[in-house]
């Protein structure tokens, strides 16, 4: 071990290594309220399917549906008004969809992401597809992606010290409002 002081940008971390800044090391996105779903009992049907068969969109917080493919607001979101865009088919890859459920797929994800700039403000997305369970997929069998609203500093003390994650509008409220501003 050298007795050198490090001079400035030359610090080193306790592994002798040079520190790296914050800004540099991966910062996590904490969902800790999503343990209940992840630990809570499956009773083996896919919950896309069922809420897909579902006649009371409201209630199942369906916000809009196309003819192959439907939104739907996420029961456990990591941000207020966190979507899921999915098709009806069960299907588990983007590659098993056929030509007319990947067009809806995107066509649905653009929409939802107008209307999500238009009602709630957000001031960035995070938009994906979580591939396989090694992949963090919760349903690994029914493809499905995510439009999650962003906007800065709406990771807080919160999730970091108390476990928990403000959400500031109860889903109900938050699907009427997505619905009645979807536009056809």
């Amino acid at each position: 071990m050298s007795s050198e002081t490090p001079g400035p940008g030359k610090e080193r971390g306790c592994d002798g290594q040079p520190a790296r800044l914050a800004a540099d090391r991966p910062r996590p996105l904490w969902a800790p309220w999503r343990i209940d779903y992840i630990l809570s009992p499956k009773d083996g049907e896919c919950f896309l399917c069922a809420k897909a068969r579902t006649t009371d969109d409201a209630a199942n917080h369906i916000v809009a549906r196309g003819k192959t493919a439907f939104v739907l607001l996420n029961t456990y979101p990591y941000n207020s008004g966190h979507l899921l865009v999915a098709p009806y088919r069960h299907v588990a890859d983007l590659d098993e969809l056929d030509q007319d459920e990947r067009n809806e797929l995107m066509q649905l994800t653009v929409r939802a992401k107008k209307l999500l700039t238009r009602v709630v403000h957000p001031q960035g997305f995070n938009i994906g597809y979580n591939l396989g369970e090694a992949a963090g997929a919760g349903i690994k069998d029914h493809v499905h992606g995510h439009i999650v609203p962003r906007w800065v500093g709406d990771t807080n003390f919160m999730p970091v010290l108390g476990g928990v994650r403000v959400i500031p509008q109860a889903l109900e409220d938050t699907t009427k409002l997505l619905r009645d501003a979807w536009e056809d």
